[in-house]
């Protein structure tokens, strides 16, 4: 079994998904609202996208914009990354922040050589952390 976070978006799924392939890099796939079959999304598809993947190692993180959202802020959940090194951690962590809010700095707690919180610009709560080293 897997868990693939699924994220809505009023009209920035385009523009997040592009930046979380920049991020992380892997492989992007895009299926544009004006791909449906006619009455098969409500409004005008203008530059709306009715799905989009993106997997980078074990990873896919989903999305689409949905028409009838209130484009407000995600509340209530969070997605969370585990690098494997301090430096990976401090990449990801200032690329999702970039344009978007520091809600927690990244810095050492007492279960994770680094952890920190953001939201990023297109309003996507992030957790990012480095596993704790195994007990010697």
């Amino acid at each position: 079994m897997a868990v693939h976070p699924y994220l809505f978006f009023s009209g920035t799924c385009r523009q997040a998904f592009t930046r979380y392939e920049e991020i992380f890099g892997g492989k992007l796939e895009m299926m544009p609202a004006s791909d449906a079959p006619e009455g098969q999304w409500p409004g005008e598809p203008g530059d709306y996208l009715m799905h989009a993947a993106l997997t980078f190692g074990d990873n896919v993180l989903m999305g689409s914009d949905d028409p009838t959202g209130d484009g407000g802020p995600m509340k209530g959940m969070a997605i969370s990354l585990s690098a494997d090194d301090p430096s990976e951690a401090e990449r990801v962590f200032n690329a999702l922040a970039d344009g978007g809010e520091v809600t927690m700095p990244l810095a050492e707690t007492f279960w994770s050589p680094l952890f920190g919180m953001c939201n990023d610009r297109f309003g996507v709560p992030w957790m990012v952390d480095v596993g704790a080293p195994a007990p010697a």
